[in-house]
């Protein structure tokens, strides 16, 4: 029964063709630069991290296939893990005003605190531009940049497109592999991948 319900859900919450402007995000090129403030209040540029490993996850806490990974734990055990080898993990959250998944900042601080979690900063993108520019689609829809700002994996955190949070056990995690390959001087060897998720709430 739990499958069905995945299957359904992914059938409504993800379109066949979600209207996003053409990315600027290329792999094995210089991912788009950006600057966004966060949910404290506090600018952060993605240049300001160069020489760092950095990972983008567009979020919206109200999507189910978000919620399969942060009811598992399975997005904050990645972010933890991460960001304790010294990967900048940021969350961005493209939702418009009056869509589905913005929040006011206090909403914004009360969830991050309820679900512990363990990014690096919750970047506020309501314009959407920053979404556009890399062709994010999804919640979740993940992009991995290497230390010398090249886009080295874009696309779904794994390979199972479902809402069951049972599956994040069995699941080959994509962003996990390309990290640790990435880190330790080898060749990604997935470095695009379908992305799943509900459609980014673009205005």
């Amino acid at each position: 029964m739990k499958k069905n319900i995945s299957l359904i859900l992914f059938w409504i919450f993800l379109p066949v063709s979600i209207p996003v402007q053409a990315s600027d995000a290329e792999i094995g090129k210089k991912a788009p630069g950006f600057t966004l403030t966060d949910s404290n209040g506090y600018e952060h540029s993605l240049s300001e991290y160069k020489g760092k490993f950095v990972v983008l996850e567009w979020i919206n806490f109200d999507c189910p296939f978000v919620g399969k990974h942060y009811k598992s734990g399975n997005m904050q055990k990645l972010q933890k893990e991460y960001t304790g080898k010294g990967v900048v993990w940021l969350t961005i959250n493209s939702s418009a005003p009056g869509k589905q998944g913005n929040y006011p900042v206090e909403d914004i601080q009360k969830k991050s605190k309820e679900y512990d979690t363990g990014f690096t900063a919750y970047l506020i993108d309501e314009s959407g531009e920053v979404g556009k520019l890399y062709g994010a689609k999804t919640t979740p829809h993940m992009y991995v940049i290497n230390p010398e700002g090249i886009l080295i994996y874009a696309g779904g955190i794994d390979n199972t497109p479902s809402t069951d949070v049972d599956d994040t056990k069995t699941a080959k995690n994509f962003v996990a592999a390309a990290l640790d390959e990435a880190m330790n001087g080898k060749d990604v060897t997935v470095k695009v991948s379908q992305p799943y998720g509900c459609s980014v709430k673009y205005k």
